[in-house]
């Protein structure tokens, strides 16, 4: 097995990197840095280019698996568990630098900041926009996973983070994993139920936008739109 402090000074990536930054470096030796050693024959770079080998283009290792970076050779849980953590990490950051000072004027910039995120999601996920008196995202937080349903999503938890964010407004998500964006009664029921809550609170509850694959629903205006 080789590691990377065997290899000559001016090819390790660490090296490399603290010389000349991390733009400078391949997308072989970014990973080279995570997977720190080779495997068998292998060095760590020819290791690294061996995953990258596995996938179609970069944009696949978002979406990759635990389970799937197992049965790539010389790829362990060590390696794997290292890996999806960073992908997660650059993940949240990118998310954080995309919503900031974002302004939601319409249904359709919901639609579109998180369509790509949610619409191929085997499982609803009811997220909450939490905006500021400009309707610009102050954050966002995914509140439960699974079947819409008033008992399920607590209002306790939604609130108590507005108050945290000290949210001027909100507007709830979620995915139909159909990819019909048409609300169900539950769908309908649970947001008359949260809308009252609001009310109370003092916190406006702008929509409830529901989206489908190229389609999304505004249970406000009770209106569907489709994309091609």
């Amino acid at each position: 097995m080789y590691l990377v402090k065997e290899m000559p000074l001016d090819q390790r990536p660490r090296e490399r990197l603290i010389a000349h930054g991390a733009k400078a470096l391949s997308n072989e030796e970014l990973l080279a840095i995570l997977l720190r050693t080779g495997y068998h024959d292998q060095s760590v770079l020819e290791l690294s280019k061996h995953v990258l080998y596995h996938l179609t283009s970069l944009e696949e290792l978002k979406k990759i698996t635990y389970l799937e970076l197992l049965k790539i050779k010389g790829i362990k849980g060590a390696k794997a568990t290292t890996i999806l953590a960073a992908i997660e990490l650059g993940y949240r950051l990118s998310v954080f630098k995309r919503e900031q000072k974002i302004k939601i004027s319409s249904p359709s910039d919901v639609y579109y900041l998180l369509h790509d995120e949610i619409s191929h999601l085997e499982q609803e996920h009811f997220i909450v926009i939490y905006l500021n008196i400009k309707s610009e995202i102050i954050k966002r937080e995914t509140i439960y996973i699974g079947t819409i349903n008033q008992m399920m999503i607590h209002p306790r938890e939604i609130y108590k983070k507005a108050v945290i964010y000290a949210a001027a407004a909100m507007i709830f998500v979620h995915n139909h994993p159909s990819g019909d964006s048409q609300p169900s009664k539950a769908d309908e029921k649970a947001t008359y139920h949260l809308e009252k809550t609001s009310e109370v609170m003092g916190i406006d509850l702008i929509d409830h936008i529901i989206i489908g694959h190229h389609e999304f629903y505004s249970i406000k205006s009770k209106h569907r739109t489709k994309l091609t």
